[in-house]
Parts: structure tokens; C-alpha cells; sequence
């Protein structure tokens, strides 16, 4: 890959036409015009605080392991143990928040107010083309992604252009305007703000695909942290012109807020009329399938490469090849399977969304505080670095990288998302509650079994570096024994 194209597979994963888009009712209806005004531009600024301190490490360490290496290499198994876990749980629930968001759309392009029913089947339909894609065709789903990248480009330029040639209803002060239909007695205005910065933050997401595939392109130190780097900033820039446009563009603010996940539909076909409106839809929604497609494909070498290494339950299943197509056919179907199960109940969208932010910015933040300990201990030192590093600034970039994380993490734990278990059993808080109960499991998991088995990944040429990283903290713990037998 040349550096392009190495930006091209973040940028398509990030997919403003699929995040912002499928979640636009979401933000809107939490924080109105404000939420595209001033949330989008907010979570932008500090995501590139983000992506910064992961393109420092793409660039000092490139390897295709990326995040689940970085973390082995700088601080050892346990490390890379939850780090490889919390990478997997994002991974399986944003291919089911792509692929429902999708679904959302095509069932209301299918369909008059389609059922449950109807919207089942059209998500199974679209998992199963994704699953069968990657099964037997990964020829095909390669010519795809580089196709995709282009899809995107052409797709917010084609609808930026149609929104500034219809012209919007409001000027730019209307994207300052608060409107929220999510606030109560108990949840403010800022509250629900808070809540909705979901919108631009699961959009923002997966830019550290230009690190896993930082082994495949030339001159990957530099060109490499410079896709991760860059696919968030022109992302960031290209989703507040779209998001912008669309909602200057709005003739009934309440309409849109209460169409819930058709939110974007409604505004679209307010600006442009139902029969434009309606192509431009179809045009966002082949671009979520395209998203979909390549986050099935990402998602399952994910998979694969944590069950090669022993990592993961019935490893020895799951790091399964297909003889004849070359791909890890039950990753692949076990991903898409999981996938159609995360989103047969009711209300479960804001679910899957927080749950694959926490899950993917779980895993960016362990590597990122890793390199700050190591950098603040002078373990890790400037010949460590690669060539695209901040220098003197990295420390400052990093510790405001760690903050956003964990305030973001924290404002997804406490969302109030509400998930219908049965007509009479709905589960309030569901993100904290299930979150909660992952942890458990996983801190279980692995003292009572990983701790004594799992070794970690086999790290090559960065062997050393690991030694060196951990070899201080290791002195230092033994260093502690000893003082504390003398005493």
C-alpha cells in the first residue's frame, strides 16, 4: 500500500456516512442543532488528541497486531491478554451497530413502516452477505474495500454538494441552538448532551486500522501514523460540513428529533423532497454496506489472530482456516452470527454503540498509558521513537488522550440506555450493567486460568524492546521484595 490507500481503509472504517448518519436521530434528539455545531467539533479536537498518541506508537512500533501488540510489547502478557479482549468486544459489537444501522435504513427503503419481522430479515440478509463475502470471496471483498474508499470520497461530496445547491432553511447561528426531546426532571439539557456526543464518537472510531495494516505499506513508519493521523482529521472536517448542511437544512425540528433512528431520513427528505431524498438514502446505505463488509473482514482477523495465540475459549476452532478460500471461515460466521443476536431486542442500538466505544477505546487506552508510564519512568526514550513522533509534546498529548478516554468511557457506563428484554422485563442502565458484568468475568478468566496459560504474542524483532520496557519494572518488584525482607 502507498500512503493513500493506508489511509483509505481507516477512513472508509470511520465511515462518516455510516456513524454520523446512523446515529444522526440519536445526537439530534439529545442535543439538537448544538449536537452537530458544537459536540461534533468538541469530540473531534479531543479524538485527535487520540489519534496522535496511537500514530506515535504505529510509527515507533509497525506492526499488524497493532493495538494487542503495543500493549504485550509494553507491558507483558496480562497487558495484552485484556487489551486483545476488550479489542474483541468492540470489534464484535461495532459490526453489529454497522450492520443495524444499515439494516434500519434498507428495511424503510424496502418497506412501508416495516416490522420487527421485516427488519430482522433484512439485517440477517445483510450479515449473511457480509459473512458469505468473506467466506469464499476475499478477492472480491479486497477489490470492495479500495472501492469503498472511493464510494465514501464521491458520496459526502456528492450529497454536500445537492444539500448547498438545494440551499438551507437556517443560517450557521441555528447550529448553536439547544433542542433536546431526551431531557426529564432527572437528566438536564447537559446531561443529554453529554449522552448524545455518542453520535460523533462512534463514528470517530476504528482509525487504527491504518496501524494493523502498517506491515503491508511502504515506508510504514511515516506513512502509516500519518493514516491514522489523517483519516480522523479529514473524517472530523468532512462530517461537520455534512452534519452541518443536513441540519441547516431542517424545516421541522421535532419531526426529525422524534423519528428515533430515522432521524437523518426525515431531515434529509425535509431539505431535498422524499424523491431525492429517497437517492441519497440509497447512497448512504450502499456506503454502510460497504463499512459493514469491511468491518466483518477486520473484525475476524481480530478474532483469528487472538485464537492463534491461545487467547480466546475453543481457540483451536476458531483460528480455523478455510482450505479452499484461505479465510478463518468460523471467525468469520461467529462474528456475523454474534452480530444478528446483539440486535434481536428491543431499544438495543445505544447499547451496541456504547458498548463498542468502551470496548475499542478500552483497548486504545492500555498501549497509550503504557508508552506515558514508560516515558514518565524514562524507560522508554527518544531513540525509542520513530520518525513521526511529537517530541516534547508527547506527554502532554497523551495525558489528555488518557482523560478524554476514561471521561468517555465513564459518560458510557453511566448513559441511561434501556434494553426491552421481554414485553414485561426491560433492563435500565444496560451499558453500565453489562459492562459491569464483563469486567467480572474477564478479571475471573484470567486468574483463574490465563494468567497460567496465556504467554502472549510471539513478538519478533520487538522481543527487545519488551525486555527493556518490562525488565525495569521487574527490578523494581524484586528490588521491593528484598527491602521488604531485610526489614
Amino acid at each position: 500500500m502507498g500512503g493513500f490507500s493506508n489511509f483509505a481503509v481507516s477512513f472508509s472504517i470511520i465511515s462518516i456516512l455510516t456513524g454520523a448518519v446512523s446515529y444522526y436521530g440519536y445526537g439530534f434528539s439529545h442535543g439538537g442543532p448544538a449536537m452537530m455545531g458544537v459536540g461534533w467539533p468538541i469530540v473531534t479536537f479531543f479524538v485527535l488528541f487520540v489519534a496522535a498518541a496511537m500514530a506515535e506508537l504505529t510509527s515507533a512500533i509497525p506492526t499488524s497486531g497493532a493495538i494487542y501488540h503495543w500493549a504485550a510489547i509494553l507491558g507483558g502478557p496480562r497487558w495484552g491478554w485484556f487489551t486483545g479482549w476488550l479489542n474483541v468486544i468492540g470489534q464484535m459489537t461495532i459490526v453489529a451497530g454497522i450492520d443495524y444501522g444499515c439494516a434500519i435504513f434498507a428495511a424503510n427503503l424496502l418497506f412501508t413502516n416495516p416490522s420487527k419481522p421485516l427488519f430482522l430479515t433484512t439485517y440477517f440478509v445483510i450479515l449473511a452477505s457480509h459473512a458469505v463475502l468473506n467466506h469464499v470471496g476475499i478477492n472480491i471483498v479486497a477489490k470492495l474495500n479500495s472501492i469503498s474508499a472511493i464510494y465514501h470520497v464521491i458520496g459526502v461530496f456528492l450529497i454536500i454538494g445537492v444539500l448547498v445547491f438545494f440551499g438551507p432553511t437556517h443560517s450557521t447561528t441555528y447550529l448553536f441552538h439547544t433542542f433536546s426531546t431526551a431531557t426529564t426532571k432527572s437528566m438536564p439539557y447537559w446531561g443529554a448532551f453529554l449522552v448524545g456526543l455518542l453520535q460523533a464518537q462512534w463514528t470517530l472510531t476504528g482509525y487504527d486500522a491504518s496501524a494493523h495494516t502498517s506491515e503491508e505499506t511502504l515506508n510504514p513508519r511515516v506513512q502509516a501514523p500519518w493514516g491514522v493521523y489523517l483519516s480522523v482529521a479529514i473524517s472530523g472536517i468532512f462530517g461537520f460540513l455534512l452534519l452541518a448542511l443536513v441540519t441547516m437544512s431542517i424545516k421541522n425540528p421535532v419531526a426529525v428529533a422524534n423519528a428515533g433512528n430515522n432521524g437523518f431520513i426525515v431531515a434529509v427528505e425535509q431539505a431535498i423532497g422524499p424523491r431525492l431524498g429517497s437517492a441519497i438514502v440509497w447512497l448512504v446505505t450502499i456506503a454502510m454496506w460497504f463499512c459493514g463488509c469491511s468491518a466483518v473482514t477486520s473484525s475476524s482477523r481480530m478474532i483469528y489472530a487472538f485464537s492463534r495465540d491461545g487467547e480466546l475459549p475453543f481457540s483451536k476452532v476458531l483460528k480455523k482456516i478455510s482450505s479452499k478460500f484461505h479465510t478463518p471461515m468460523v471467525a468469520i460466521w461467529l462474528i456475523s452470527i454474534l452480530a444478528f443476536l446483539f440486535g434481536t431486542s428491543d431499544g438495543v442500538y445505544a447499547v451496541i454503540g456504547t458498548m463498542s466505544v468502551i470496548g475499542l477505546y478500552g483497548s486504545y487506552l492500555i498501549p497509550i498509558a503504557l508508552k506515558l508510564r514508560a516515558r514518565l519512568t524514562h524507560v522508554w526514550t527518544s531513540a525509542d521513537d520513530g520518525p513521526w513522533n511529537l517530541g516534547t509534546w508527547s506527554i502532554a498529548v497523551s495525558v489528555v488522550a488518557c482523560g478524554w478516554i476514561v471521561f468517555l468511557i465513564l459518560l458510557m457506563i453511566f448513559s441511561p440506555t434501556d434494553v426491552q428484554l421481554t414485553s414485561t422485563i426491560v433492563l435500565h442502565y444496560a451499558t453500565g450493567k453489562i459492562f459491569g458484568v464483563v469486567l467480572i468475568v474477564l478479571a475471573v478468566t484470567y486468574f483463574a486460568y490465563a494468567r497460567y496459560h496465556f504467554t502472549g504474542p510471539k513478538l519478533g524483532s520487538y522481543e527487545a524492546l519488551n525486555k527493556q520496557l518490562t525488565a525495569s519494572k521487574q527490578t523494581g518488584d524484586t528490588d521491593s521484595a528484598l527491602n521488604t525482607d531485610d526489614q
